[in-house]
């Protein structure tokens, strides 16, 4: 009777600690984490150019600008945070 009794104490308490377990990991994975810095990108056009328009285009993200000499499509990688390319629309 006295190992009955130690059984399901045994017992009872790995339930608990594996429900404890659960809960912890369900708590960790829903909360997404630490979200990432952002990073302050300058595209570095001269004065006096405006945004026309933004896309998203094949993992790149596309800004439309009207420069001062001519407007101009810049290809971002959003990843690196740098200009992957540019498209003169006129020369």
């Amino acid at each position: 009777m006295g190992a009955l009794k130690i059984l399901v104490t045994v017992m009872g308490v790995l339930i608990v600690a594996g429900t404890v377990t659960l809960v912890v990991l369900l708590v960790q994975r829903a909360g997404g984490g630490a979200e990432a810095p952002r990073m302050a990108t300058s595209l570095g056009q001269p004065a006096g150019t405006t945004i026309g328009g933004m896309a998203a285009a094949e993992g790149r993200i596309a800004v439309w600008v009207h420069r001062p000499d001519g407007d101009r499509v810049l290809l971002l990688d959003p990843r690196r945070g740098t200009i992957a390319g540019e498209v003169r629309l006129a020369d």
